[in-house]
């Protein structure tokens, strides 16, 4: 493995799926969206569940993440979700994304069963065995599933090694979890935060390597993952009070995808909001009103020398 494989960190933004008006992907804005984002100094980039990766066919699957690294070209790490309803259908989109140029996997558990947690432990084995390349363990509880151990994911590392086993934990509550992963691999594990950037702060400071934000308020992210490498205090708590405000809005994934494609729009990175359906939130006016003023606050913070 290269060091980029093994030594991933710092901002990894999940990018947002963009659609032409007939609800094709719109693979124009996409090659906008990533170039914006390699732009703003972000250290990689991530396929996942606001990229609406549940929504897209076995073939969109497909082509976004071949079209992400093609786009990309080596430019920075780029990290494909793969989770799948079997350990085979994981295992095939694994070997995929491994094979069109990914950096490193990411995998959800299965959503449509609570698997038993041995059965769990079996997928996720399969799955780091098929490919040379890291894998993340998702717990994407905070959306879909049900949490998973702290047990079993510290034995997966413990089995397959800290730089072939990596972490996005997002079962509240956060904190305490991670902390608790942290311990139960004597420090060990590489893990990411998850939750858009509301918990950033209180992760880093527990050991965290990186963050994985959605791409509307990237420049916040990685102005705030600066200050807090640089432990400039004053710079982190005016930067995450905006940052946290808005994330804190996104109350589930369909509420994500709204706010996060009506700040790209605004941005001028997307040209619609369009999101797949059938949503099970629309956001309204007064909301996105709000958003607006905290992401001016953020603009004028940023702006700040």
């Amino acid at each position: 493995m290269t060091s980029s494989q093994t030594q991933l960190g710092g901002v990894l933004p999940v990018f947002q799926t963009p659609y032409q008006e007939n609800g094709d992907i719109d693979y124009q804005v996409l090659t906008k969206e990533l170039n914006w984002l390699l732009e703003s100094g972000v250290d990689g980039v991530v396929m996942a569940m606001v990229s609406e990766v549940l929504r897209l066919s076995f073939s969109e699957q497909r082509e976004l993440a071949g079209k992400t690294c093609e786009i990309i070209d080596g430019r920075c790490p780029v990290v494909i979700s793969v989770g799948g309803e079997s350990t085979r259908i994981a295992i095939e989109n694994a070997k995929y994304a491994e094979s069109v140029g990914a950096a490193a996997v990411m995998a959800i558990p299965p959503v449509s069963i609570g698997a038993m947690e041995e059965e769990l432990f079996a997928y996720y084995t399969g799955i780091i065995k098929a490919i040379e390349i890291p894998v993340i363990v998702q717990d994407a509880s905070g959306y879909v599933g049900k949490p998973m151990s702290i047990a079993l994911q510290a034995d997966l590392m413990n089995t397959h090694g800290a730089e072939k086993v990596l972490f996005k934990p997002e079962a509240t509550p956060i904190g305490p979890r991670l902390s608790a992963l942290r311990d139960a691999t004597n420090g060990k594990a590489r893990i990411f935060e998850g939750t858009g950037g509301i918990a950033l702060v209180d992760s880093y400071r527990r050991g965290i390597v990186g963050t994985m934000p959605g791409a509307d308020l990237i420049h916040g992210i990685v102005a705030l993952y600066k200050a807090l490498k640089e432990g400039d205090e004053a710079r982190t708590y005016e930067l995450s009070m905006p940052i946290s405000a808005i994330v804190a809005a996104q109350h589930s994934l369909d509420a994500f995808l709204a706010i996060e494609k009506h700040l790209l729009v605004r941005q001028q990175v997307f040209t619609n909001t369009i999101v797949r359906g059938p949503v099970g939130y629309k956001v309204d006016p007064e909301t996105l009103s709000e958003v607006d003023r905290l992401f001016d606050r953020l603009t004028e913070v940023l702006h700040q020398s």
